[in-house]
């Protein structure tokens, strides 16, 4: 069990909540709480109109409402707003999707009451999930469909994943011994509004290319050994002079990976080749610019994460001035969250595109030195031909899925949201390009381990041998020609499990 302290969660707690793990609030956060709820009731005491309290929403601003209607006014947002579309959010990033809103509403700016936030809490820990449709944000003003969905279970409409059942959200809470939330004023659009959705996306995919990247720093030195590269271009001297932080942990890691290797021995003085391919010796470059890339992304989205992103936001008399305070603003416009899933877009399509290009190297006779598609017997076999051909097809549509989703914008609400973030966007389709990735490294894998195969008696690293090890424990060297793809599955998942990372035994770079 986590505590969630509002404002300072940190990456690995995040990450945990991804993983499964149950959060709690720290109980100094219920002051705060309270006294936010209590500033709504005495801004309505002033009878004057105020959005999102007592008047209609977005275009409809101008409309005021009726002190009688107040409750049916937040109903009426949550079940209009529930207008999302597509497959339903994977279980995890909804959790972590509630957490963050969790930790969010308890800073004390939402203006909702503490049995609202309680009951947000419970469903998290007794691991209540709604079903959230995937599709329907622009990313501003927050992303009101998909948290629409996760207020509507808890008001007891729509469906929660439960005890490994998909059910009716008010027979899910029944289930629970919970009762379906009766709305107070303002808590509809506080529960709704804000960046959660784009930000848990954004952060699952940020947790993946994490291990995406100390990976291909596994996989990139395993191939530089089948290609018989030389480890001269992962020198410190080289790194320093250049002086990104990335580069210099980069080829640091590089060169423990390869520490001691036989393999690189054999050929560190006669070797007749002056330079290695880019995709060999530029590693550190370009996997640490990735890194650095990555680490700019994690900090924004710990930011964002930490910070409170509906609207409007009230501030309670003694946070005011002596006055309590409801103030619109645009802190639901996920416009950091985009810029953040673009640049974790970037990382994993240039991380799986160099790491292609190795696989390219390997299966090529004229530039490895090795058999052609690392077959004994080419010809009567096809070896690793059409995998590479694989990691080509991914790489490219990796190349599509990078196009930055920040630079779009349409307006909505008739024109009074008039240019909105595509966070949601930029950070779903991340899901999908890590996938490819790591099925790319999957292949780079199998690649790397049969070239060094060619090598015996000759070994790599200590930590080199313990990933081939580790990879041949599931998948026997390629003779002659099989059903590949139950290799490539075995492959992957290594990759995606860490198992890859884990068998190395190096402390290789993160991201915080």
């Amino acid at each position: 069990m986590i505590t969630l302290i509002p404002g300072e969660v940190t990456f690995a707690q995040w990450q945990a909540i991804y993983q499964g793990a149950s959060g709690r609030l720290d109980p100094a956060s219920a002051p705060r709480i309270a006294a936010s709820s209590a500033a709504v009731e005495r801004i309505l005491d002033r009878g004057e109109p105020v959005y999102g309290i007592n008047t209609g929403f977005g275009k409809l601003a101008s409309v005021r409402i009726a002190d009688d209607e107040l409750a049916l006014l937040q109903r009426n947002i949550v079940l209009s707003h529930a207008a999302g579309t597509g497959e339903p959010s994977p279980g995890p990033v909804v959790r972590l999707m509630m957490a963050l809103k969790l930790a969010s509403l308890a800073q004390g700016a939402s203006g909702v009451r503490p049995a609202t936030v309680a009951l947000l809490e419970e469903m998290l820990v007794r691991g209540l999930n709604p079903v959230v449709p995937c599709q329907g944000s622009v990313g501003a003003s927050g992303d009101l469909a998909p948290l629409s969905h996760m207020t509507a279970a808890m008001i007891g409409v729509g469906q929660i994943d439960y005890a490994g059942q998909r059910m009716p959200a008010a027979d899910a809470l029944a289930r629970a011994g919970l009762a379906p939330l009766m709305l107070g004023p303002k808590e509809g659009l506080a529960l709704l509004n804000g960046t959660q959705f784009s930000t848990a996306n954004a952060l699952a995919a940020l947790f993946g290319a994490q291990q995406l990247y100390r990976s291909a720093l596994v996989t990139g030195a395993l191939s530089t050994e089948a290609a018989k590269g030389s480890d001269t271009p992962f020198d410190p001297r080289i790194h320093a002079l250049r002086r990104h932080k990335g580069q210099i942990e980069t080829a640091a890691a590089l060169r423990a990976l390869m520490g001691g290797s036989a393999i690189r021995a054999s050929h560190a003085i006669d070797d007749p080749r002056v330079q290695d391919p880019y995709c060999l010796r530029c590693q550190p470059q370009v996997m640490g610019a990735a890194l650095d890339l990555l680490r700019q992304a994690a900090t924004t989205l710990l930011t964002e994460a930490n910070g409170v992103s509906d609207n409007p936001l009230i501030f309670a008399a003694d946070q005011a001035g002596g006055q309590d305070a409801a103030l619109s603003g645009g802190n639901f416009h996920a416009e950091p969250v985009a810029f953040a899933a673009d640049m974790i877009a970037l990382t994993l399509c240039e991380i799986g595109s160099i790491a292609e290009r190795r696989i390219a190297i390997l299966v090529d006779p004229a530039l490895s030195g090795l058999p052609a598609f690392l077959t004994p017997k080419p010809g009567l076999n096809s070896g690793f031909m059409i995998p590479q051909v694989t990691a080509a097809a991914l790489v490219s549509e990796n190349k599509q899925m990078a196009y930055p989703a920040s630079v779009d914008s349409i307006p909505t609400s008739a024109n009074q949201e008039d240019h909105v973030s595509m966070a949601a966007h930029g950070a779903r389709r991340l899901a999908g390009m890590l996938a490819n990735a790591e099925a790319v490294l999957g292949i780079e894998l199998l690649a790397a381990a049969q070239g060094c195969d060619f090598h015996a008696p000759l070994a790599s690293s200590t930590a080199l041998e313990a990933v081939r090890g580790a990879l041949r424990a599931q998948v026997l060297t390629l003779d002659d020609d099989r059903h590949f793809h139950p290799d490539m599955q075995a492959a992957e998942a290594l990759i995606r499990s860490g198992a890859v990372v884990a068998a190395a035994g190096q402390d290789l770079p993160a991201l915080a």
